[in-house]
């Protein structure tokens, strides 16, 4: 989602701003990140995540993703 807005593939999000925002530990986003990186999906530094394979990484979701940007663009089209 994070991507979606800021018309780049650098996302400025540190392992612990990941977490907070997930509600769960640094660890477990280590192990994450860790995985996407290894399929070649993500790659990340100390403060940024860069999107390697945005349809390969659209594809690692569950329906969950969709249901949100789907929801999400029809708020935006109410605030215009």
């Amino acid at each position: 989602m994070s991507h979606d807005r800021i018309g780049g593939d650098a996302v400025g999000l540190t392992q612990e701003s990941l977490a907070l925002i997930l509600g769960t530990r640094r660890a477990s986003v280590t192990v994450a990140m860790g995985a996407l990186q290894k399929a070649g999906l993500i790659s990340y530094t100390r403060r940024a995540v860069r999107i390697e394979d945005r349809a390969g990484l659209k594809l690692a979701t569950c329906e969950c993703y969709a249901t949100i940007k789907r929801q999400s663009d029809i708020w935006d089209s109410e605030s215009v």
